[in-house]
């Protein structure tokens, strides 16, 4: 997180700089409308709201943006991220309620992945610097429960003592990439050594599984990545000892987590995140449900106590395996889970017939697909319940769904990455449903009615492009569409000021066929 200051009337991002403090500042990069800048020295701080750093690899890495604020201080920083995010990416003025944080911030996290540097005599754990690959070392975090720490120092020793090369990204030589723990809170802990190179001789197998076994590891995997990737995990892993999943709770269910399979990383603001998305769902006994994204079906399961069925979609195949034993586990006989792409699954289950009451979505950091967005918009929910680890992706999508009905009424942060500059929030998005009305006769002779009062509605647009043309086109590119000719109220937002902010544009051929909709039904000439 960065301070914002001024300097003749243009904003200077400063990172460190909290609010309410005077610095020496020296600028790093000016651009033209804003500039970076780095603190030199610190001449008046904020006692209120900054602390003593409590990391000694804080800032240097990359994990933690705000270990030098008091907690409540981030806290409200948080807040106000999102709030900037609804209203300068999404255009709206929305509620954003006080971040729910932790009683006691430390030791959160179940899953620590560690890239592994240095050299075979002196091998390194720890975090990647911004906007580097330069590993900060920081085997011991702060924010991972036990016992990951002492499992990376018994991976170092273990390299160590069988000089055993780390990975190096320039040659690409080298064997050991990175350490993945996955703890549980059951006393369960996963640890996932990635390599480069497709097997490792059976003796050295047998040392690191009894290595990182003595450090608390129950079970041990391996997992075989060669490619010149960011990608830590490849596709293959392979056993040395205990369990192929782990085992954790979560709000009152058991769940398997397979080694790749998406897991919340803090479990008890997990629950205090599903415990808000379930109340926003505000769920009836009759009502059916779509989980997408669903992950290993944790959110499915807690919906599922308040509905009379769930179908889950999630693109990674052990997941939704995960899922179906999760649920069968739990004895939960009201889900279905369905492995795919969201922005497939989800159409091709509407074309055949599924009509959800309400919708949950917990997309990845991009946000969701545009084919989901129609998808969604076509069966016209109730609500939406939109939770998001990315505002700003989260903001934009609100945007292109306020277009197609919905009404963002609030957004609730969840503080599930303390000390980070990351936040986890639930967005209750509404349909808006039409006054009630009176039907009346009257003589259209009598009434002069211009094009600008003769609509339709996007389903009626949709249906009169597929039945003339053929294509299939979306509630976003009408609303695109419609825009450019200047009947839309609200701002179009299909332009992208930011990265995360980018929306397809409607092809040209698909525009011509919209526009012969909109002159059809008399809305423009």
């Amino acid at each position: 997180m960065a301070g914002v200051c001024r300097l003749d009337g243009q904003a200077v991002f400063v990172p460190g700089l909290l609010p309410g403090e005077n610095a020496d500042v020296r600028l790093t990069k000016v651009l033209s409308t804003y500039a970076f800048g780095r603190l030199e020295r610190l001449v008046t701080p904020n006692p209120a709201i900054r602390r003593e750093n409590d990391c000694p690899a804080y800032p240097r890495c990359g994990g933690c943006a705000c270990r030098h604020m008091t907690y409540a201080a981030a806290l409200e920083a948080k807040r106000a991220q999102v709030a900037d995010c609804f209203r300068r990416i999404g255009h709206m003025e929305v509620e954003v309620r006080e971040t729910l944080g932790m009683e006691n911030p430390a030791g959160y996290r179940n899953k620590t992945a560690l890239p592994i540097g240095g050299t075979a005599e002196a091998p390194v754990a720890g975090f990647y610097a911004p906007r580097s690959h330069a590993i900060i070392p920081a085997g011991h975090c702060p924010n991972a429960m036990p016992p990951a720490g002492e499992i990376a120092d018994a991976l170092l020793g273990w390299m160590r003592e069988n000089r055993v090369a780390p990975y190096d990204e320039r040659t690409r030589g080298g064997l050991v990439r990175h350490l993945v723990v996955r703890v549980s809170r059951i006393g369960q802990a996963m640890a996932v050594v990635v390599i480069n190179g497709s097997r490792m001789p059976q003796e050295q197998e047998k040392s690191l599984a009894q290595a990182l076994g003595q450090a608390g590891a129950t079970s041990v995997l391996l997992n075989f990545n060669r490619e010149s990737t960011n990608v830590i995990l490849g596709r293959r892993f392979r056993t040395l000892c205990g369990p192929e999943v782990l085992t954790d709770t979560l709000c009152g269910f058991t769940f398997e987590i397979a080694p790749a399979a998406f897991f919340q990383v803090n479990p008890v603001q997990a629950e205090r995140l599903y415990e808000t998305a379930v109340r926003a769902a505000a769920l009836r006994p009759e009502d059916t449900v779509c989980d997408v994204y669903c992950g290993a079906g944790t959110i499915s399961l807690a919906l599922a106590r308040h509905c009379r069925r769930v179908i889950g979609i999630e693109i990674v195949p052990e997941a939704i395996e995960n899922a179906r034993r999760n649920a069968l586990r739990n004895g939960v006989r009201n889900t279905e889970f369905h492995a795919g792409a969201a922005e497939e699954v989800l159409p091709r289950l509407v074309g055949e017939g599924l009509r959800p009451d309400v919708l949950v979505v917990d997309p990845p950091r991009k946000g969701l697909e545009p084919a989901v967005i129609d998808a969604m918009a076509s069966v016209e929910p109730r609500a939406i319940v939109y939770v998001s680890c990315n505002a700003a992706t989260q903001a934009r999508d609100a945007a292109l769904l306020a277009e197609c009905g919905y009404r963002a009424q609030w957004v609730q942060p969840v503080d599930m990455f303390c000390w980070t500059g990351g936040v986890e929030t639930v967005c209750l998005l509404s349909k808006i449903r039409s006054a009630p009305h009176i039907d009346v006769d009257l003589d259209m002779t009598e009434l002069d009615v211009t094009a600008a009062e003769t609509k339709a509605t996007y389903e009626e647009i949709k249906a009169y492009v597929l039945k003339h043309t053929g294509l299939k086109v979306s509630c976003l590119y009408i609303a695109q569409v419609k825009a450019k000719h200047g009947i839309i109220e609200r701002n179009c937002y299909n332009k992208a000021k930011t990265e995360c902010n980018r929306v397809p544009k409607c092809p040209p051929e698909k525009e011509r066929a919209i526009e012969e909709a909109l002159r059809h039904f008399q809305m423009i000439p």
